[in-house]
């Protein structure tokens, strides 16, 4: 392979990947209306195997609040509380009103695309707290329950 070759391959390459890249908003919300189930799963699933791009646009579409699929209080907090050492189960029946608070706030989580993405990396509760909004509570409860 000449020069010549090797360059216009290089080039189609990275043209190749940008329209794929591009297409990515098409591509969720068409799975998001063709196949909700599986989309929904797929989403729910913070351990399922997803091209970067394709993360990247379910991520701004959790942001946008355009995806619907995902309720974090029943998604997202489990996981986040595991970061935090906790589960719901630390939260008798006497704190049931309190775990709704939280519920409630997850549910409205203006970052939620940021916390969906930093669960399926596996981030540290360190990471999670500079953005999760019930961090401060988590960490209080997580204070309390050792003490």
């Amino acid at each position: 392979m000449n020069d010549k070759q090797g360059e216009r391959q290089g080039w189609l390459a990275r043209l190749e990947e940008r329209l794929f890249e591009a297409s990515m908003p098409q591509m969720v919300q068409g799975m998001r209306h063709e196949a909700n189930v599986d989309f929904r799963e797929l989403v729910c699933d913070l351990k399922a195997p997803m091209a970067p791009a394709f993360e990247r646009e379910v991520a701004r579409a959790l942001n946008r609040g355009v995806v619907r699929d995902l309720i974090p209080a029943e998604t997202l907090m489990p996981e986040m509380m595991v970061r935090f050492g906790l589960s719901s189960a630390d939260y008798g029946p006497e704190q049931a009103t309190h775990l709704g608070e939280l519920q409630t706030v997850c549910n409205q989580c203006p970052v939620v695309g940021r916390c969906w993405k930093a669960l399926r990396a596996g981030e540290s509760w360190e990471k999670c707290r500079g953005f999760c909004p019930n961090a401060q509570a988590f960490e209080s409860k997580t204070l309390q329950a050792a003490g």
